[in-house]
């Protein structure tokens, strides 16, 4: 290896940031360059002074949020009192991942760019700006950017002349050695903490939740199967306040776990225990030790998640067979991403159904690049749907199950939600890993100002805990704007709403897009009602929210807004630009949405 320590620093919300820094690791090691991977809130930021070479790789969540691993980080960084000379000595890049589609792409992996030059740093490339809406997905800008890297840090930095890179070709070693344990199999499966008993429920130390209810809320004639699930935390330590959100450890379905384990000849009960074969890795603290293989494919490795090229290069390195193999490499290779985007990413084709299109190979793959080949599963993250005013010791959430057909035989399946659908507590007790964090939503302190939601379908859930909330606070200018297709197919708390405006808690303007032949949507109730909404903004100093789809409708509702602004408050576009800017900036206009 060389002298030089690479480092490469991540914040990813999905995923997709740790699998691109992972990558940048492997391809570091292939150069025969040292190379640390860490999260960016892993890493004592003091110490970045002593770095003479960092890449970081981050994603922009929310509406321009840093993701929830390098807050820490974000928060030092952009200290006043850094001086300006701090990073002089270090060489760095920034990679970023974003979506087109939001107004603030790639804010996070720009804003960092900016703050490590004005701390003396010396960008080695201008930053890479990864977009999920390109066709060929991030790896489009990724790929000739890594290779304008890779040729700059070998010129700074050149690897030891006595030894050639490692052939792509030739799979690095794997990060973990599975030690089968001899004798009788595992019996027992080791069981996760109820929580810790230091602190609250978190990543590392879930709460096992038992699920209360698991209510079906749209029409059994509906094409969506919406549920309303609830949880007792009570005794959990957790707490929560409208807006935040509950991330669910999902589980593969047993079939799943059963034919991956038949296509990879790996015997589901065989116990193991892992063995890191590098100085800077540990093991994942998920994984109990000793460990079983079928807890190792049921709650850790994702399975079910469609594939990215860095599976497709390993698979190919390991395979044995001559046809297989040269199909991997296609995939693998510049010329091959549309062949790679047709087979995988189109048809959201998973890795278990990969292993099954490749039998010979999947047969071939040893057991210990199992952790190296399949990412693991992570996290699904909920808006809370109820307040601990309203229901102590409850914690309810709205979960859309997702399901659809792409030209693939066997439909498409969320792997979280449907797992949440398939359980049932009348059949027995059922405990789910859970734990809060706050969400992208923050409701006015003060009791009189007036608040206005827009919260299409599922969207609504946030606020339906932000009213819970506010009326057991006394709070009684609440307006919600709520969409659907139907009123008597997926008009989610209908009566409870309808109680509430009889109390004078709410004004409820509704939107059934399907029940007449001129579809009307939010944005159209939002414009009738322009008086008001310009009077509670104006006049009483009121909030706007909006969560719900990201695709159109936060675009709509905004065009909506700018619309309002300009007839009923006689400002110019520029001046309405202006308004809407002023209240983001305030915190008066808020959104929380999703792909």
């Amino acid at each position: 290896m060389s002298s030089l320590r690479l480092l490469v620093l991540f914040g990813s919300q999905t995923g997709t940031a740790e699998d691109v820094a992972e990558r940048l690791g492997r391809e570091a090691r292939r150069r025969r360059l040292g190379c640390r991977v860490l999260a960016l809130d892993a890493y004592p930021v003091v110490n970045l002074i002593n770095e003479p070479l960092v890449i970081f790789v981050c994603a922009t969540a929310g509406q321009g949020d840093p993701p929830d691993n390098m807050k820490s980080f974000w928060r030092f960084i952009f200290r006043k009192k850094l001086p300006l000379t701090a990073l002089c000595q270090m060489d760095f890049a920034v990679l970023g991942l974003g979506d087109s589609s939001y107004t603030k792409f790639n804010f996070v992996a720009k804003k960092l760019h900016r703050r490590l030059l004005q701390l003396g740093g010396r960008a080695l490339l201008p930053v890479c700006l990864g977009d999920d809406q390109h066709e060929l997905g991030p790896d489009a800008a990724i790929d000739p950017w890594l290779q304008d890297l890779w040729e700059e840090v070998l010129r700074l930095h050149p690897g030891p002349p006595s030894l050639d890179a490692i052939p792509p070709g030739v799979p690095l070693p794997p990060k973990f050695t599975l030690k089968f344990l001899q004798g009788s199999p595992c019996t027992a499966e080791p069981c996760m903490p109820m929580k810790d008993p230091q602190g609250t429920p978190s990543e590392l130390l879930p709460f096992l939740a038992p699920m209360l209810s698991n209510q079906r809320v749209t029409a059994p004639s509906h094409f969506q199967d919406v549920r309303l699930i609830e949880f007792d935390i009570s005794g959990s330590g957790i707490s929560f306040a409208a807006g935040d959100v509950v991330l669910i450890w999902p589980e593969n379905t047993a079939s799943h776990v059963q034919q991956f384990c038949q296509v990879l000849g790996l015997d589901p009960d065989q116990c193991f225990t892992l063995q890191p074969q590098e100085p800077d890795t540990s093991c994942p603290k998920r994984l109990p030790q000793p460990c079983s293989m079928w807890h190792l494919v049921s709650r850790y490795l994702d399975i079910a998640s469609v594939p990215r090229r860095s599976f497709f290069e390993l698979l190919a390195s390991l395979s044995p067979h001559t046809v297989e193999r040269e199909k991997l490499l296609e995939f693998t290779s510049a010329q091959g991403q549309e062949a790679l985007h047709d087979y995988c990413s189109r048809p959201r084709r998973t890795i278990l159904e990969v292993l099954c299109d490749f039998p010979h190979t999947s047969r071939a793959v040893p057991p210990d690049y199992l952790l190296d080949l399949i990412p693991p599963i992570r996290p699904r993250a909920f808006s809370i749907a109820s307040s601990l005013l309203a229901l102590p010791g409850r914690l309810q959430v709205l979960v859309a199950v997702v399901q659809y057909q792409t030209r693939l035989r066997e439909p498409r399946r969320g792997l979280c939600s449907c797992w949440l659908a398939s359980l049932d507590p009348g059949q027995g007790p059922i405990r789910v890993p859970l734990w809060v964090r706050p969400g992208g939503l923050t409701f006015p302190e003060a009791p009189d100002r007036p608040v206005v939601m827009v919260g299409p379908g599922t969207g609504v859930a946030p606020f339906r805990a932000a009213i819970q909330e506010r009326v057991a606070q006394g709070r009684t200018e609440n307006v919600l704007f709520f969409g659907c297709r139907q009123q008597d197919k997926d008009f989610y708390w209908e009566a409870e709403w309808r109680e509430l405006e009889r109390q004078g808690c709410l004004v409820l303007v509704t939107a059934f897009s399907r029940e007449q032949e001129q579809k009307v949507y939010v944005q159209h109730r939002l414009k009738e009602l322009g008086a008001l909404v310009w009077e509670l903004l104006d006049c009483r100093g009121g909030h706007f929210y909006l969560a719900g789809n990201a695709k159109s409708m936060p675009a709509d509702v905004t065009e909506a807004l700018m619309s309002i602004f300009q007839e009923h408050g006689g400002l110019s576009s520029t001046e309405a630009a202006s308004y809407l800017a002023k209240l983001q900036h305030t915190l008066r206009f808020q959104t929380e949405t999703w792909a």
